[in-house]
């Protein structure tokens, strides 16, 4: 299949995947169903607008203007002002606007529901952060913690990540930053920050035309419905950067710098989410685009003993990361997990992408395939590609499923650089339909986060 014809199709299959998952579950087909073993509260609490998390409520709320204006303007004006803008300015408009945003999206479900008290729930680690009066013993004692039904238990979101999680809020708290609020500032600010990373990173690979292309579409993915106040923002937003300086390294003549922030940046992610580990399929597509193998080799080196500073840390703190995934993977199995049939979450998961992404990236990603730029080592092709496959595992692993909108952030985000692959007469509709999907959705459906 050649052409545009490529992304309609692909788009189209991810309507109707999208269609079906949301359809499924009202069809009672036994195993084939979000939720089995649970009363029918549970699966209104857990499963009323499967495959996203959330429950229908069609609302409105004073973010509803912002946003609408916000579409509206990055599809009249996105697509030129990108073009002329001068370079240096164009990262920074991205994440302001992705930032503004996002925000927006968060207020169409009120300052408090919507924003500040999002992160304040009974299984966030917000409700964890007045119980840690010893930092250092926190850590040391934290694998002995995370396995459910114990008396000293972590809540459920502190016990599904390393301890750099917790860390990042009892910290804030330290400095006079406590509370919902603050916590949501700061995912809001590195989660939107992803956008500039990502299109510093595809101007490094793959030049300033495909940089730019992408620009809008990443600026208002529909990512930032969940970017906005959810922790796994400020994990996707810690990895962009990781990566971003990964790519800065391969052309850079001073690489070491960029390289060891790159490897210090993505060793930190490793300790913020067990999921993390997965960039390194995203990593690897940046070092396999680098023009010459030498400095490759030499940035994975550099990048890798800076990760393995930040793992020695953690170490001698008394935290060994494989003991930590080890036993997460035993709790996951412990909680909801074991009444989420694979049967249903394994292409449903898939659904919740589309949603998350837009169907302008599902119809950029089909573009990805292109044998030329492959072949080419196409810079922006390959992290696409590392960023899809990254999810297929995440998929295979059966420890996401369901929320998965939300989870898989740090390799969704890159999937939207795919619309600069779309073709430059047709990226304004997408834009539009875009936009209009994320609205859609954030008015219809009152997400979890």
């Amino acid at each position: 299949m050649k052409g545009a014809n490529r992304g309609y199709v692909a788009a189209g299959l991810g309507a109707l995947l999208v269609v079906v998952a949301f359809v499924v579950p009202h069809l009672h087909l036994g195993i084939v169903t979000p939720l089995i073993n649970s009363t029918a509260q549970q699966v209104r609490d857990f499963a009323q607008t499967a495959p996203i998390f959330g429950w229908w409520n069609a609302h409105v709320g004073w973010g509803s203007g912002p946003a609408i204006a916000i579409a509206v303007a990055a599809v009249l004006w996105g697509p030129s002002l990108s073009a002329r803008l001068p370079w240096r300015a164009v990262p920074w408009a991205v994440w302001a606007t992705s930032c503004v945003w996002a925000f927006s999206l968060a207020m169409v479900d009120g300052w408090q529901r919507g924003f500040a008290g999002r992160l304040t729930a009974r299984h966030e680690y917000l409700r964890q952060v007045p119980t840690i009066t010893d930092i250092p013993e926190a850590v040391r004692t934290f694998a002995s913690r995370i396995l459910d039904f114990q008396p000293n238990s972590w809540i459920t979101h502190v016990s599904g990540h390393p301890p750099g999680a917790l860390l990042t809020f009892v910290w804030l708290d330290r400095v006079g930053l406590g509370g919902g609020a603050w916590a949501a500032v700061w995912c809001l600010l590195i989660g939107s920050s992803a956008a500039a990373a990502i299109v510093i990173t595809l101007k490094t690979l793959s030049g300033d035309t495909v940089a730019r292309a992408a620009a809008p579409f990443v600026a208002v993915a529909p990512t930032a419905i969940w970017i906005a106040v959810s922790a796994d923002g400020y994990y996707a937003g810690v990895a962009a950067w990781g990566i971003a300086l990964l790519a800065l390294a391969t052309r850079s003549r001073r690489a070491v710098y960029p390289a060891a922030g790159a490897g210090l940046l993505l060793g930190w992610g490793m300790f913020l989410n067990y999921g993390l580990g997965l960039i390194a399929l995203v990593a690897a597509a940046v070092l396999l685009a680098a023009p010459d193998r030498r400095t490759a080799a030499r940035v994975l080196v550099t990048a890798a003993l800076a990760a393995a500073v930040v793992a020695g840390v953690f170490a001698l703190a008394g935290f060994w990361w494989f003991d930590g995934y080890v036993l997460v993977q035993q709790r996951y199995w412990q909680g909801i997990a074991s009444n989420r049939p694979f049967q249903y979450w394994s292409w449903a998961n898939l659904a919740a992408v589309v949603c998350a992404v837009g169907p302008a990236t599902v119809a950029g990603v089909a573009h990805t395939f292109d044998r030329a730029a492959l072949r080419g080592r196409s810079g922006a092709h390959l992290v696409v590609l590392g960023a899809l496959l990254a999810i297929v595992c995440a998929d295979l692993s059966m420890l996401s499923k369901a929320e998965t909108e939300r989870i898989w952030l740090p390799f969704t985000v890159w999937l939207t650089a795919a619309c600069a692959f779309l073709p430059t007469g047709s990226r304004r509709w997408w834009l539009a339909l875009n936009v209009t999907g994320a609205l859609l959705l954030n008015h219809l459906i009152l997400t979890n986060w």
